[in-house]
Order: C-alpha cells, then sequence, then structure tokens
C-alpha cells in the first residue's frame, strides 16, 4: 500500500504535535509543511529535514503536488483565508479546533464547501482521549439512565507561549470560550445528543497575563469562567474553567449525570507539567444510585502514545480514524456543521460573559 503523504500548514506547537502522531501511523508520511515562521519551519523538518519539502507560503506547498491529505494547525485567526484557498484542492482536510475565530466565518466556510468531494474533519481532540470514549460507550449503553446533567472542569496551566503570543489576543483567538472551549461545548453536544437554547456564562482575567503589555496592547483572554448552557431535550451543561490551577492532579473531569447513575471520566494533564515529570493514568468512575457503590476503573493507553503529545493520546486515535478516511472514503466524524456549532457556543459565551446577560440560540 502506497503511503499517504501528509502537508501541514501550521508547523508551531500544536503542527508538530500531529507530525509526532503521524509518525507512529504505518504508511504515512509528512512530505512538505508549511509556515511563514522560519524557526518554527526548522524545528518542525528536525535532523532529516531535507526530506521534508518547506514553504513560506501555504499556497505554494498547496501547488505543489506533495500531497495526499492536508493538516491545517495555523494560529486561529488564519484557518478562513488558508481555507478558503484549500478548500479549491481535492485533499481531505483536517483542521485544528475553532474551524474559524467568528460565527461568520465559520458560515462562510460551510458555503464554500458545498458540493465538495473531499472531505473536511474539524479536529476536535478531546472526543478521543480513551477516558471520554468509555464515558460516552457508557453512556450509549444506557449505564447512566435518562441524561439530566453535564459537568466538564478543566482546570490547568495558563496559555503557554506561541509564535507573536498570537494566543493572548481575543480578536486573534476568538477568545477563551472560543479558542480553548469549543472542545468541551463540542462534547456538550455529543453527550447531550441535543442542540443548545441557551448560553449563559460569568468570566474575567484575573491573574495570568495582567502585567503584560504588547505593541498591540494589553492581553484580553479570560482565564477562568462558569458556563451554563441549557438543550432542547431539557439536558443543562455546565463548564468550569480554571487557567492558573496547574496544582490541580486531574486537569479534565467530565461528569454526565441520569435518572440511574452518574458516569465521570477523571483526566490527568500532560507528563511535561506534572510535578514527576510522568505519565498518569486516567480513571472512570460509574456511581449508581440503587447499589450507593461506585466502581473505579483505570484506563491505560500506551506510554508512547501520550508521550506524543499533550492531549492524553486523543491526537493519535484521531489520526487513526482520519487516515481511514483518506484511504477508504466516508464521512468526517466531527463535520464543518459541528465545527460551526461549537464556534457558536463558545461566541455566545464570550457575549454572556461580556455584557452579563444569557444569549439565546
Amino acid at each position: 500500500m502506497a503511503k499517504i503523504r501528509y502537508g501541514i500548514i501550521g508547523s508551531g506547537m500544536m503542527g508538530r504535535e500531529h507530525m509526532r502522531n503521524i509518525a507512529l501511523l504505518d504508511g504515512t508520511v509528512v512530505t512538505a509543511i508549511a509556515d511563514p515562521n522560519e524557526a518554527s519551519r526548522r524545528l518542525a523538518a528536525g535532523p532529516e529535514g531535507d526530506r521534508v519539502e518547506s514553504f513560506a507560503d501555504h499556497r505554494d506547498l498547496l501547488a505543489a503536488g506533495l500531497c495526499d491529505a492536508l493538516v491545517i494547525a495555523s494560529p486561529n485567526d488564519t484557518h478562513a483565508a488558508i481555507l478558503r484557498d484549500a478548500l479549491s484542492s481535492d485533499l481531505p482536510i483536517l483542521v485544528e479546533k475553532p474551524l474559524c475565530t467568528t460565527v461568520e466565518e465559520c458560515r462562510d466556510i460551510l458555503r464554500l464547501a458545498q458540493g465538495r468531494a473531499a472531505p473536511v474533519w474539524v479536529a476536535m481532540e478531546y472526543r478521543y482521549m480513551p477516558p471520554v470514549q468509555r464515558l460516552l460507550d457508557e453512556l450509549i449503553a444506557g449505564t447512566a439512565g435518562r441524561l439530566r446533567m453535564i459537568s466538564i472542569r478543566e482546570h490547568r496551566y495558563p496559555f503557554l507561549a506561541k509564535v507573536d503570543d498570537w494566543n493572548r489576543f481575543s480578536k486573534r483567538t476568538g477568545g477563551t470560550l472560543v479558542e480553548k472551549c469549543c472542545h468541551f461545548f463540542d462534547l456538550m453536544r455529543l453527550v447531550a445528543r441535543s442542540e443548545p437554547v441557551r448560553v449563559y456564562a460569568s468570566g474575567a482575567m484575573d491573574v495570568n497575563f495582567v502585567d503584560e503589555s504588547y505593541p498591540d496592547g494589553k492581553p484580553d483572554i479570560l482565564d477562568n469562567a462558569f458556563v451554563v448552557v441549557d438543550f432542547a431535550n431539557g439536558v443543562r451543561a455546565m463548564l468550569d474553567l480554571c487557567m492558573f490551577a496547574e496544582g490541580s492532579y486531574w486537569q479534565e473531569q467530565i461528569a454526565a449525570t441520569g435518572d440511574r447513575a452518574r458516569v465521570e471520566a477523571f483526566i490527568p494533564g500532560p507528563a511535561r507539567f506534572s510535578p514527576e515529570g510522568k505519565e498518569r493514568l486516567s480513571e472512570i468512575v460509574i456511581s449508581p444510585r440503587e447499589t450507593k457503590m461506585p466502581l473505579h476503573e483505570e484506563i491505560y493507553v500506551p506510554e508512547h502514545i501520550l508521550s506524543a503529545g499533550d492531549h492524553h493520546g486523543s491526537t493519535f486515535f484521531q489520526h487513526e480514524k482520519f487516515l481511514d478516511l483518506v484511504r477508504h472514503g466516508g464521512t468526517p466524524e466531527v463535520s464543518l456543521e459541528d465545527g460551526l456549532k461549537a464556534v457558536m457556543i463558545g461566541a455566545a459565551a464570550e457575549e454572556s460573559a461580556r455584557t452579563g446577560g444569557p444569549v439565546e440560540l
């Protein structure tokens, strides 16, 4: 079987995580990277950089004919322009979240993609964390009974330093509740099996980057928030976000509670941010109302997969599915419509946090 050749647009921190995970898959090779930042291109090319064609402009990569599939992992505010160019190709595309920084740009991309034969998959990695997959399996099996409540807590480290500090500004990220939290709003829709009707958020920038200043001004991204999302089927969901809590043992805690039981997933942060520098196992906990005896189970993920990224193995498992789509065809598990709806909830949450009132969807 011929190797699938990947082109990577955006060779910063996340682009390089994609490259490490692609390298773990059989029958794949990264043949080209594009990034306007020379240092990022050099880091991504690595010691065998002469085997990877390097471009400063993504349009040159698209014109080179070196790729069978495309990964877009550039800064958020570049997604729309890059996608407008990439959609004219016949390449399958995996585009990082958020799809775009605004709802209007997302809608424009959906319009441009209508009728396109090659698939576009939005990279919502958190769906593919093994403990999250297990939680979803338990809900499908009816373990929780009739689902009523979803609670997601992420207590973690601040935003990391990126090229040109682009992730310090809402105008470039879409705002924290779009940039970071579209993952969680996507999970809420997936778990609730319904669409949101109302969003209320309270958030602020209280700790991180408050003393920083740049030529473009001072950072303005939220570093903590509570977000409540009401769904059409009566399910309620809540996000508890804190980005100055890197001392937390669990980075994410996801709970789905029904009339029979609560099902929870506990996910540690990346090894490089833990005190001992080692990978930790995740856990699933099932708490039935009838027995009142929680059942705990550790979820094993091979260490070489965990160490290939910062998302508890999810980037690898997502790429397995995307590669199968590239080879055999089919429908993306995370569609452009899914990407749009996650941004819609995030944008509504940003508006609610800014105005102090609920936002109807």
